[in-house]
C-alpha cells in the first residue's frame, strides 16, 4: 500500500538530493522524493520514523503530521512552482487564488487566513518573496535583461518588479545584479 510522508522546508533540488540521501543511509525505501513529499511503497514502520526524523531535522526539515501544516505546506509548493514559472500553460492563465483554490480544493478565503494565521505573513507576501527569489537568481545569472526577467516572472513592466525588488531587498536590481556578479566571480576563483 503506497504511502506518502510531507516535509517542511523542501524549496529546491538540492533539497531533493539530500533527502533522498539521508532515505538511502537509513535504509528507507522510496519511490519518489519531489519537494516536500516523499512516496513511499508502504508506510515507515515506527522504527523507520524514528530513525528518520532527527536525520532531517538535522539539515532543517521537518515531517508534518497537522492537517493545517500540510495544507499550508502544500501551498507554498504551489506557491514556490508558480513563482519559478514551473507550471503548466492553463495554471499560469489563472489568479493565484484560483491556481491554489483549484489545487488544494479549499476556498482561498479560507487558505489565506489558515497561512496568515501560522505563517504571519499573506499569501501574496510570500509569493512575491519567492518571485523575487528566482528574480535573484536570474540577474546573478546575468544571461537576462531585467526586462526578459520581468517578463519571465510574470510582471507588468520593469518598473514593477523594480519596485517590489527593492521593497524587499532594499537594492535595486541594477545594483543586485553587480553585487552579485562580484561575489559570483569571487566564488569562482575559489
Amino acid at each position: 500500500m503506497p504511502s506518502a510522508l510531507l516535509v517542511k522546508n523542501m524549496v529546491c533540488s538540492r533539497c531533493i538530493m539530500t533527502v533522498e540521501d539521508i532515505l538511502r543511509r537509513t535504509g528507507i525505501t522510496y519511490d519518489r522524493v519531489l519537494l516536500g513529499e516523499i512516496q513511499l511503497p508502504q508506510p515507515l514502520t515506527a522504527a523507520q520514523k524514528e530513525a528518520l526524523i532527527p536525520q532531517l531535522q538535522a539539515v532543517g526539515f521537518e515531517l508534518i503530521d497537522s492537517h493545517s501544516t500540510i495544507l499550508i505546506e502544500k501551498a507554498k509548493q504551489l506557491i514556490i512552482r508558480r513563482a519559478r514559472c514551473e507550471t503548466d500553460e492553463k495554471d499560469t492563465q489563472l489568479t493565484l487564488s484560483r491556481y491554489l483554490s483549484d489545487h488544494l480544493h479549499y476556498e482561498y478565503t479560507h487558505l489565506s487566513s489558515m497561512f496568515s494565521s501560522v505563517e504571519g505573513r499573506t499569501i501574496e507576501q510570500y509569493y512575491i518573496e519567492q518571485r523575487i527569489e528566482r528574480a535573484k537568481e536570474l540577474l546573478v545569472y546575468g544571461q537576462m535583461t531585467l526586462s526578459e526577467i520581468a517578463q519571465e516572472l510574470g510582471y507588468s513592466s520593469v518598473s514593477h518588479l523594480s519596485a517590489q525588488f527593492k521593497k524587499i531587498t532594499g537594492l535595486t536590481p541594477s545594483h543586485f545584479r553587480e553585487v552579485g556578479a562580484v561575489r559570483r566571480r569571487s566564488l569562482d576563483r575559489l
